[in-house]
């Protein structure tokens, strides 16, 4: 092979089931066990977090499917990664969107190998101790664990194994995807059952989705529903348009957009019952605590409610008849989970190094040298990667509006008519599609942005930068990448440029 470009663009997806699986494997991950119930936990009223899940919904179909779809069809039509795509379609002065969009995936692996890193641990402790049977016994695990070296270790662990799953391109990603997700769906099925199963339970359920209606007039609502559901989906990360490179043309495009997204949700929403059930049986039946009080733990639960899976889950299984396997298995498929996730982010800047004339040994050792040492800092303190999970959270908005802005660049009756609709085994696309992409997605973008920026402005505090949920912290480090990003513009065209003339 004369490059790693030419290998990349011959290799397919083998099957419509191991595609599936694999695009299921980007939406399914810690996205939905970990960071979903925290995210609910964060935002919920009162009364209840119904609210929430309300903004959530709706932005499923009015952002992340339809932003789905674009990707898809971008990686099918230049079959070439984001940033290359991006220059190939609108033009050489807007390479730097093109590496902001990558760049945002990336930054979110830095810390999201690191939270991988805590599945891998608790699932070799699970493997070797007893579970806690107490809140108090639970914290300390979690408080030990964190302030010692294994995170460091943990997530070198991590970015290693994901590089052994992207090593020879899209047949290893296929096979492992295989195996994870069919079994981390077993395994929350087996979890769910039992959880709602335990005394109080239901208490928690009904929380869960019981709405506040007055918290849909909170802005900060609607922006956390919005970047949960990319989170959840993987929408407007590029992840979608670097495996659609892979992709055959009779797979589908709409039909797997529709099913990704809605699978993808369904499965937040079994865990999200899960936890709340467990933490409202845990603390209200055996503890006897008020549902403030509950409610203040799970927002207390680490740094931005980050502990709440690994503090609960633990106590859940203690309360199972052959709990101590069944947590084996728990923390198994989250590693799985975590795995599916982390290594399609892996395979998007790795794919970005490629289009650029490397080699994919060295693109994959490059990605996993920078994303260690990037992700130290959020390893080694939970308020810094609750810092950097607000941020580029709320950048994949930024990011969305990007991928939506290439489409109308390329025109998107023309991209409907001419990549999608000629698909006799897919689904018809409507002209919906069309105008979600050119006015509510970007829209949405600009409204939702501005009307948290001026909330935020006059909120104490906001212009420090160094302020883990400021204003400023997220404008500072979004200029400064984007200031590198414009002043390397013309050297990441030579890069690609160069390359084209080589394929």
């Amino acid at each position: 092979m004369a490059n790693g470009n030419t290998k990349g663009s011959q290799q397919h997806f083998s099957s419509r089931w191991g595609f599936i699986l694999s695009v299921l494997g980007i939406a399914i991950g810690t996205g939905n066990i970990w960071r979903f119930p925290r995210i609910v936990a964060q935002n919920g009223g009162d009364d209840g977090a119904g609210a929430f899940l309300i903004a959530w919904i709706s932005f499923l179909f009015l952002w992340s499917i339809p932003l789905i779809i674009g990707e898809y069809v971008l990686g099918m039509k230049h079959r070439r990664g984001v940033v290359a795509t991006f220059i190939e379609a609108i033009g050489k002065k807007f390479a730097w969107m093109g590496s902001f969009v990558a760049f945002v995936a990336t930054a979110i692996t830095f810390f999201y190998s690191v939270v991988v890193g805590w599945c891998i641990y608790y699932f070799a402790y699970t493997l070797t101790h007893s579970l806690p049977d107490t809140m108090e016994t639970s914290m300390t695990i979690w408080n030990k664990y964190q302030s010692g070296g294994w995170p460091l270790i943990s997530h070198a662990l991590a970015m290693g194994l994901g590089a052994l799953a992207i090593w020879k391109g899209v047949s290893s990603i296929e096979r492992v995807n295989k195996i994870l997700i069919p079994t981390l769906l077993v395994i929350l099925l087996l979890s769910i059952i039992r959880a709602l199963t335990l005394e109080g339970a239901w208490s928690g359920v009904v929380y869960l989705f019981k709405p506040d209606w007055e918290q849909l007039q909170n802005p900060k609502i609607w922006l956390q529903a919005l970047t949960q559901n990319a989170w959840d989906t993987g929408a407007g990360w590029g992840l979608f348009l670097t495996y659609a490179i892979y992709m055959k043309r009779k797979f589908g495009i709409v039909k797997n957009a529709f099913a990704t997204g809605i699978g993808n949700n369904l499965i937040s929403l079994v865990s999200g019952i899960i936890i709340f059930g467990t933490v409202f049986a845990v603390l209200q039946t055996d503890m006897g605590m008020t549902k403030p009080e509950i409610l203040e733990i799970m927002k207390t639960s680490g740094p931005a409610s980050t502990g709440l899976t690994f503090i609960w889950m633990p106590q859940l299984f203690a309360r199972m008849f052959f709990g101590n396997p069944l947590a084996v298995l728990f923390f198994l498929g989250l590693t799985f989970a975590g795995f599916s996730s982390l290594i399609a982010q892996m395979e998007l800047p790795t794919r970005v190094l490629i289009d650029g004339g490397m080699r994919r040994p060295w693109a994959i050792i490059s990605v996993v040298l920078i994303s260690y040492l990037f992700g130290i800092p959020s390893a080694r303190n939970l308020n810094f990667l609750s810092n950097q999970d607000f941020v580029w959270g709320l950048a994949l908005m930024i990011s969305g509006a990007f991928i939506a802005f290439i489409l109308i660049r390329e025109g998107l009756a023309n991209i409907r008519q001419k990549e999608i609709l000629t698909n006799t085994d897919d689904w018809k696309l409507g002209i919906w599609w069309e105008r979600i992409m050119k006015f509510f997605i970007p829209i949405a973008a600009v409204v939702l942005l501005v009307w948290w920026l001026s909330l935020s402005a006059s909120v104490d505090d906001w212009f420090n930068p160094f302020s883990a949920y400021s204003l400023m912290t997220c404008v500072a480090q979004w200029i400064i990448v984007v200031f590198i990003l414009l002043l390397l513009n013309n050297w990441i065209n030579k890069r690609m440029n160069n390359q084209s003339r080589l394929r």
